[in-house]
């Protein structure tokens, strides 16, 4: 039973809703700057889907005040990462990093890297990482104790144990030279992790070592030695020491709602280069959004000086306040206009458009993009008009499917209502006869109508569609300077002679204009 919101006394001051289940749980908790306002907005009609899924579970609402909306901001996050609501935003990145630590003990030890939710690390020693392959970080830390003959005992025994025995340490525990040894190990080991000693010199030191024993005869030191090689080939590690809450030069994000759902991806960047990139997807419901997410997200992780984004999110002014203040330094968030920064986040949008579509050619996405379309334009039909003289004249439509021809698809044209040379009523005239048949046998609409020529032809086609009451989406092609015409556009598309999108309608155009050629030459020849 939904909740009587009119019997609930909110009180109109900045501060958090907290709204719980008829189990008392924590179902969603969010911010506002007037509570009365934003619970009572929840209760209205025409709500999304998953919003009124969550207010039907609704049977409690608290509340607890603040100050400001900045400090109901903080309060926010922090009881989101304490309680985890079902239905607020949950980081789950999509790809694990791991972090290694060498214990700051007598003889050190190599561990994962354990973190709090606030981002902090547990333990005393160094932090190294993030190590890209998280999936494979105990097969790595199992050949880094290996390599380095480094302990894996809690507690430093009396004598030496099985690890000695099976030659995975040297134990310093009882042998001196072995004690001496250690502390170079570590060394080493700690060259690797810091960059100071490139990965592939180590890698050429064993294949050295594994060949000089291999000549020696000492077959099963070599074998153990390959087998390392082996393991180093899948091991990628991230050549840099972190310093945890210390932000990079930049973070950029990109966001696009489809369904009541956002996706976001963000890239971070060091010195110009981008050296880790993440995604997210969370429900608009409640005050989920952009700025909340950023505000989720930046309780957990370094804070850089510069947040790039696709779009400005809410209260932005309070947002850089906070982050400024978590840092210790100014904090910026922009939208750049030109430049690098926007060929980032460009580059952003295509990406999480090609997480959306689940794997679609990029070409394809780039072409709904840059036209505008609902959908991909997976299944493309282009016409064209082939002339010789007054006398022969046909049509021809050519046929792609995720941006390859499909043959069986492709359709020709006897003119039969046009005389002499007219191309816009002979485009009008296929135009309507193609998608009158599709329309009374009821098949399937292509996601894009394609023109062989410039605005008239363009101007014919969509009179054609729009006199059989057919809403597809059609531009043209002009072959001078391959300009893209568009309905909704009064200039020409120019897209660079090297662009994918281009290239497909180039190849669908093509297409059209070879299989009119060769209809037309096979009817003069018999006639």
């Amino acid at each position: 039973m939904t909740l009587d919101i009119s019997k609930v006394t909110i009180p109109p001051h900045p501060g958090i809703y907290i709204m719980k289940d008829s189990d008392d749980k924590i179902l969603y908790i969010g911010k506002a700057k007037n509570l009365k306002n934003r619970v009572k907005s929840y209760f209205l009609r025409n709500q999304n889907y998953k919003t009124q899924k969550l207010v039907e579970k609704i049977h409690d609402v608290e509340f607890v005040l603040t100050d400001n909306e900045e400090e109901a901001f903080l309060l926010e996050a922090n009881m989101i990462k304490r309680y985890r609501p079902p239905y607020n935003i949950e980081l789950k990145d999509q790809q694990r990093y791991t972090y290694l630590r060498i214990t700051n003990e007598q003889y050190p030890r190599l561990m994962v890297a354990r973190r709090t939710r606030t981002g902090e690390f547990l333990g005393g020693g160094k932090v190294y990482g993030p190590f890209t392959r998280g999936s494979s970080k105990m097969l790595s830390i199992g050949l880094l104790r290996k390599t380095f003959k480094i302990r894996i005992c809690k507690k430093l025994p009396k004598e030496a144990c099985l690890e000695y025995h099976i030659g995975n340490c040297e134990a310093p525990c009882q042998f001196k030279q072995a004690q001496v040894n250690y502390g170079k190990n570590i060394s080493e080991l700690e060259s690797i992790l810091k960059g100071k000693q490139r990965l592939g010199d180590f890698v050429n030191k064993l294949d050295k070592e594994m060949k000089q024993a291999s000549n020696n005869r000492q077959y099963e030191r070599a074998k153990e030695i390959h087998e390392t090689l082996q393991r180093l080939s899948s091991l990628q590690i991230k050549q840099n020491m972190e310093t945890p809450r210390v932000g990079s030069d930049e973070e950029y994000f990109g966001i696009k709602i489809k369904d009541q759902t956002a996706y976001l991806m963000s890239f971070r960047l060091s010195n110009g280069v981008i050296k880790d990139r993440n995604k997210f997807s969370f429900d608009l419901v409640g005050d989920n959004s952009f700025s909340s997410f950023l505000s989720q997200y930046y309780s957990t992780n370094p804070i850089p000086k510069y947040v790039i984004v696709s779009e400005i999110p809410e209260k932005k002014d309070i947002l850089e306040e906070v982050f400024s203040r978590a840092s210790g330094f100014k904090v910026n968030i922009t939208v750049p206009m030109s430049g690098k920064r926007r060929e980032i986040v460009d580059l952003i949008m295509r990406n999480i458009s090609l997480t959306i579509s689940k794997g679609a050619d990029p070409a394809l996405i780039e072409l709904q993009e840059k036209l505008g379309l609902e959908n991909i334009p997976k299944t493309i039909e282009c016409f064209d008009i082939s002339n010789h003289g007054e006398d022969y004249a046909v049509g021809s439509m050519s046929c792609l499917v995720d941006g390859k021809p499909h043959k069986s698809g492709y359709r020709k044209f006897k003119i039969k209502t046009v005389k002499g040379r007219d191309d816009f009523a002979m485009i009008k005239e296929i135009v309507k006869r193609r998608y009158l048949r599709l329309k009374e046998e009821k098949t399937e609409m292509p996601d894009l109508v394609l023109i062989d020529g410039g605005r008239g032809q363009l101007n014919a086609a969509l009179d054609a569609l729009h006199s059989v009451g057919v809403k597809v989406p059609c531009v043209s092609l002009a072959k001078e300077n391959e300009e893209v015409y568009h309905s909704k556009a009064n200039k020409p598309l120019v897209m660079p002679k090297n662009n994918p999108a281009l290239k497909i309608l180039q190849h669908a155009r093509d297409e059209a204009h070879r299989f009119g050629v060769a209809y037309n030459r096979a009817i003069r020849k018999f006639t």
